[in-house]
């Protein structure tokens, strides 16, 4: 494997009895890059992230994370290794403010899968400043005591980054970030995105093309389980198969 490579699979397969949802998928994710995974619904993207979260198990090929195979991995040892996903599975608690959230995810960190909530106020008021800071980091620092379930939309998925951080990822997978947003958020978002890259690998599945555009180095489309194209988006967006395959489709 490829040092400047962070993450990468060999003909990666998946079947589900019969059918083949992702086939033969070879991926290269750069170390420090923002990597995007698109193509059309039904193109296996979020069974990729899946099988590289190990909430599935591979039919076929390899995974290597920092050159290990991991293929075989638990799903837990994966986000301790530093491959977090995020949206669909970082823990939002709707009823705890966002400084007790980031706490909640930094407790997990420092102690693994066993959380003991009747820690003493002494012990868990430790982790404020740690918090704080990650608040401070994705701009929450305003809404350091406000209830999670009280956020506007997006900035419940700044939260999310927050506990996602939290775990120190060295690579995070982020599932279609933009989703449900308005063009306000989307800028937030997006601009967030950016500047918690500075030191560590995005890997994201997003429908929105200007956002794909604006944020990837790299594109890897995806069309029927196998890659269709790869490259920078100015290459990848006038590919003519791309064009037939996922822009002439009308789902940005």
């Amino acid at each position: 494997m490829d040092g400047d490579h962070i993450l990468e699979t060999r003909n990666l397969t998946k079947e589900f009895k019969g059918f083949i949802a992702v086939k033969d998928v070879s991926l290269q994710v750069r170390r420090g890059s923002i990597h995007a995974l698109i193509g059309p619904n039904g193109a296996g993207k979020t069974t990729v992230f899946n099988l590289l979260t190990k909430f599935l198990t591979p039919s076929g090929g390899q995974i290597l994370f920092n050159g290990n195979d991991i293929t075989r991995v638990k799903p837990a040892d994966i986000a301790r290794r530093g491959l977090v996903r995020s949206f669909q599975i970082s823990a939002v608690f709707p009823h705890l403010t966002c400084l007790e959230n980031v706490r909640v995810a930094l407790q997990k960190r420092l102690r693994g899968d066993s959380f003991d909530f009747w820690r003493s106020e002494k012990a868990l008021h430790a982790l404020n400043g740690q918090a704080e800071a990650l608040l401070d980091s994705v701009n929450l620092a305003a809404y350091r005591d406000t209830a999670a379930a009280e956020l506007p939309y997006g900035r419940k998925r700044a939260l999310e980054i927050a506990t996602t951080l939290a775990l120190e990822p060295e690579l995070m997978l982020l599932d279609e970030p933009m989703a449900g947003m308005g063009h306000e958020d989307i800028d937030h978002t997006a601009a967030l995105i950016r500047k918690v890259s500075a030191n560590r690998t995005i890997l994201m599945v997003e429908h929105n093309l200007s956002v794909v555009s604006d944020l990837s180095d790299k594109i890897t489309v995806l069309r029927r389980g196998e890659i269709l194209a790869e490259g920078p988006y100015a290459t990848v967006s006038k590919d003519p198969q791309v064009m037939e395959a996922y822009m002439g489709t009308g789902h940005a």
